[in-house]
C-alpha cells in the first residue's frame, strides 16, 4: 500500500479494481487544511484521463504490473500482431485501442515493451527516440525562413511529422515517440 504522499509520477495504482498510471502529481496544503495530493491518472485499460485528489488518510494499492518484451510484426484490420522475444511462434494481436496513438512510430521487427497486468496486457511502451525513414517529402519552397522553416513529411509508418526543410524523401530521421516531434537527422539519403 502506498501512503498518499508515495502516489508519484510514473508509479502504478489500482482504484476500484482498474490499474492506472500517475502521470502527474503535486502535493499542497490549503492555509490551515491537511495537506493533499493533487494527481492526474491514466486508465491503463481506457486511457481516460482524470484528476483524484489524495487526502492524508488515504492510501492506494500499488499495482502489480509486469514488463515483458515483445516484437512487432504487422497490422491486420483493427488489431495489430506481436511476437515474444526468441519464440516467432508464441504469435498474439493486441487490439488497436489498447496501443493507441504508439501504432505510428511502430515498423515491423520494432521492439517493445508490454505492461502486463492479471496476466493481460494493458498497454505497451515504445522507445523514447525511434529512427524512421522519410517516404514521402515535398519538395522545400522559397520564402521566409527567419523563424526557421518547416515542411510535412510522410514516414514510412504512415505518421506525419513537421521537420525542417533540408530533409529529403529517403533520409531517415530520429522522433521522440513522447512529444511526436523531430529530433535529429540520422543519416542523408
Amino acid at each position: 500500500m502506498l501512503d498518499y504522499s508515495q502516489i508519484t509520477s510514473q508509479k502504478y495504482i489500482v482504484l476500484n479494481g482498474e490499474p492506472y498510471e500517475v502521470l502527474d502529481s503535486h502535493v499542497f496544503r490549503k492555509q490551515q487544511r491537511k495537506p493533499v495530493n493533487q494527481t492526474k491518472i491514466r486508465n491503463l485499460k481506457t486511457g481516460k484521463v482524470t484528476e483524484r485528489s489524495f487526502h492524508q488518510s488515504e492510501k492506494a494499492e500499488e499495482a502489480d504490473i509486469e514488463t515483458k518484451e515483445i516484437v512487432y510484426i504487422f497490422p491486420k484490420q483493427d488489431e495489430l500482431w506481436f511476437h515474444s522475444v526468441g519464440n516467432k511462434g508464441d504469435r498474439f494481436p493486441l487490439n488497436e485501442r489498447i496501443v493507441g496513438d504508439k501504432k505510428k512510430f511502430l515498423k515491423e521487427g520494432a521492439g517493445v515493451q508490454a505492461l502486463v497486468f492479471n496476466e493481460e496486457i494493458i498497454d505497451i511502451k515504445v522507445p523514447i527516440k525511434v529512427e524512421l525513414k522519410v517516404k514521402i517529402a515535398p519538395p522545400s519552397v522559397r520564402g521566409n525562413t527567419a523563424q526557421g522553416g518547416s515542411k510535412v513529411v510522410e514516414l514510412e509508418t504512415g505518421a506525419e511529422i513537421s521537420v525542417p526543410l533540408f530533409i529529403n524523401e529517403g533520409d531517415i530521421v530520429r522522433i521522440n515517440t513522447e512529444t511526436g516531434q523531430y529530433t535529429e537527422r540520422v543519416e542523408k539519403k
